[in-house]
């Protein structure tokens, strides 16, 4: 939302009675794809991505963090490479291409470039790399950190490369974390259509270098009934556009004709037949300031209007749409890096249909129905790809009338969101809540659902909440996917704390593949029907059901039949379970020890115990100076059989190769702590990455896992970036 869309301010669940729900235990498959009744999730997309962990690099592969408010966290997959100057990533090409944008971060207050090599050879062009845009701080949303660490750049290779052949980007001035690269055929300029109105004819300028604004509006106003023509170039816009209706403005795609504006259309209202498609607007929004219209679009574009093939970046949001906007259609466009919504359908959206569009990076909801003033009705979101929202939720609808979210793929939400959220938060008045039919269908989400900092407990990949008032319309949750949930996949809370209820209810097909704690998180009174859901991986238990507050009513679970794999119920409403609590297999290449509670018998300035399982080899922990002994432990969350563990330092130059003595003990309790690897030196070598293994004797059984180090060659302390434990020798 653009206005306090994640004020959630809820204290954690107290202590209640868990109702239970009786399924049958079964094991399943893992894998991403949909149920086989319904069309694939997410948009069609012109371009292939590559994640940068996937890579050849001699950079530092970072994650996975789910922690809010580090880098890895808002990483595509949790994960990315860090490049120090001289280091590169190099990526193969999935496919015939001539263009890259890639997704980055630099430090705050940072600015450079990457150079580019494709098969080895060096290109003469460069990509900038830029924080201009990321750090963004929303001090006025409780629980928001500072947030928004990923920009994208794009980049005209001026040749076409193959699929197999190499393209590499090397940081030169500037340290770069690279997230993800995605590939792209970029077709030649399109044509300038017969009887058009030419902005340059009107007099803009393509160099960029004049202001175009009047050009643009003599244009729009010379064009009525025909088409305004946007040609190759780049054109300045110093102010919005307003008056437009009955026009088609196009350009010639969105890599050849670019606008450079931060505010495009501003109205409240025209009567409509307004097209909009193929070219980009590229803004210079770099904070989010919700009384600024620094939207592409902001009001109205009348009844039977259309957006397509638009790329929008850096804006605070791609369409804030109110007014009429009577069967509006929003299709195949990119909203990138954007500091509030990508779009949000703000009361009075009539027959809206928003599909096939790509949204990255969005500093709140991406996609959003917020029903203030008039509900939204009979208006959808299909087939759109979504992630990485970096605040709040991936699509989310607030009131509203017979709604429908289909056949969408939301990945990577982040802080204070879930995949999916179907919510009675009004944020303002007059408000409409829920009503009618929500039909929520055919849905993937990876990797969705976040800790909440005000909650102080999680958000479900799939949210319905009965925030501000009970939820009585009919809710359909048909053929949804889950797939590796930090936490849990279905929540059904009443978010203001007031215990109002969510009713009516029904989740049907459901594949749950891996969740961090639990299947169904149940804190508000209410009902719901499951059917034919089915869970693998489950972190803790199969259900959470502990009433907030207390007293406040139970949740009751209808077993539909056709349910397996989540028949455990977690016994304790005064505690929340942990990611992993109570799973008994957490798969060989986890990582058990990443994100778990750590200390250490001592620290040195910023370098904390828990820089050791952040995910992030480039931190570290420093115990006390010349204070030998120093030992640091984890709390693996329970008793796991160990067999391997990764020590390492950060693989930087500048960390010179060091022996470090140490000892490796085990305890069940935290108390009573057993010699598991006898005291040895092990040697760190940046050559060799800095990184040290040490195998575990086969019958190594602990929870508590403790590293006591008394001597190190090339620091008077105990050092480690990164403490990673895995089952497998």
């Amino acid at each position: 939302m653009n206005i306090n869309a994640t004020d959630r301010a809820v204290p954690r669940a107290v202590r209640g009675v868990p109702a239970l729900l009786a399924v049958a235990l079964a094991a399943g498959l893992l894998g991403a794809t949909a149920p086989a009744a319904h069309a694939a999730a997410g948009a069609t997309l012109p371009f292939t991505s590559v994640e940068a962990e996937t890579a050849t690099t001699d950079g530092t592969r970072i994650g996975p963090d789910h922690t809010q408010g580090t880098l890895a966290s808002e990483a595509s997959g949790r994960r990315a490479v860090r490049l120090a100057a001289g280091r590169r990533v190099e990526f193969t090409a999935p496919g015939p291409a001539n263009a890259v944008n890639l997704v980055y971060s630099v430090p705050d207050g940072r600015s450079g470039t990457l150079a580019v090599y494709v098969n080895g050879v060096r290109l003469a062009r460069t990509l900038p790399v830029t924080s201009t845009y990321s750090y963004v701080d929303t001090g006025w949303i409780p629980g928001a950190k500072t947030h928004h660490f990923f920009d994208e750049a794009r980049l005209l290779l001026g040749q076409d490369v193959h699929a197999g052949d190499t393209v590499a980007f090397e940081a030169t001035d500037v340290e770069v974390t690279v997230d993800v690269a995605d590939f792209e055929q970029v077709a030649a300029p399109a044509s300038r259509p017969a009887g058009s109105v030419s902005v340059v004819d009107k007099g803009a300028d393509p160099s960029g270098q004049g202001d175009s604004t009047q050009a643009f509006r003599d244009a729009t106003a010379a064009a009525q009934g025909k088409v305004v023509w946007i040609p190759p170039g780049d054109y300045r816009l110093t102010s919005s556009l307003g008056g437009v209706e009955n026009v088609t403005l196009q350009g010639a795609g969105g890599w050849h004709s670019v606008v450079h504006a931060s505010r495009f259309i501003d109205q409240p209202n025209s009567s409509g037949g307004v097209h909009i498609k193929d070219f980009a607007v590229i803004g210079e929004v770099t904070e989010r300031v919700d009384s600024n219209p620094d939207n592409f679009v902001n009001g109205s574009l009348g009844p039977g209007s259309s957006v397509s093939g638009m790329w929008l970046q850096h804006l605070k949001v791609g369409l804030w749409l109110t007014g009429n906007n009577d069967g509006l259609v929003v299709e195949d466009n990119r909203i990138l890096d954007t500091t509030a919504d990508g779009i949000n359908l703000n009361g009075n959206a009539r027959g809206v249909r928003v599909r096939d569009n790509f949204l990255r990076n969005q500093g709140d909801d991406s996609l959003a129905m917020w029903s203030l003033h008039a509900p939204d009705t009979d208006s959808s979101f299909e087939n759109n790809t979504v992630t990485q929202p970096n605040l709040a939720n991936g699509i989310a609808v607030y009131g509203g009338t017979d709604l429908t979210v289909r056949n969408n793929l939301v990945l990577d939400t982040n802080a204070l969101g879930s995949g999916i959220a179907i919510s009675n938060q009004k944020f303002l008045d007059p408000f409409s809540p829920l009503a009618g039919t929500i039909t929520v269908d055919g849905n993937t989400l990876v990797r969705t659902g976040a800790m909440n900092p005000n909650w102080k407990h999680p958000m479900g990949a799939l949210r319905v909440d009965s925030y501000d008032s009970p939820i009585d319309a009919t809710v359909n949750i048909t053929g949804t996917t889950v797939t590796d949930s930090p936490y849990s996949a279905f929540e059904f809370v009443s978010g203001g704390g007031q215990g109002r209820p969510v009713r009516n209810v029904h989740v049907t097909d459901a594949t749950v593949r891996g969740t961090g704690t639990v299947v169904v998180q149940a804190e508000a009174p209410g009902a719901a029907v499951l059917r034919n859901v089915t869970a693998t991986g489950v972190g803790a238990a199969g259900v959470y059901n502990c009433p907030y507050p207390a007293g406040s009513g139970v949740f009751t679970l209808t077993d539909g039949g056709g349910n397996s794999g989540w028949g455990t119920v977690w016994a304790d409403c005064s505690t929340w379970p942990q990611p992993g609590q109570g799973n008994p297999d957490p798969g060989p290449d986890r990582n058990l020890a990443a994100g778990r509670p750590a200390t250490a018998t001592g620290s040195q300035d910023v370098h904390t115990p828990g820089k050791a399982v952040d995910g992030d080899a480039g931190t570290y922990w420093e115990s006390a100076n010349n204070a030998f002994p120093q030992a640091w432990t984890v709390d693996l969350g329970q008793a796991r059989a160990l067999r391997r563990l990764v020590l390492k330092l950060p693989p930087s130059p500048a960390w010179g190769a060091r022996t470090q003595t140490l000892s490796v003990l085990g305890s069940t309790d935290g108390s009573a702590y057993t010699t598991v690897v006898p005291s040895q030196g092990h040697r760190f070598d940046p050559a060799t990455g800095n990184t040290v293994t040490v195998p575990l004797p086969a019958s190594t059984n602990l929870r508590f896992l403790r590293l006591q180090v008394t001597a190190n060659t090339g620091w008077p302390a105990g050092q480690f970036s990164e403490v990673e434990a895995y089952t497998t020798p």
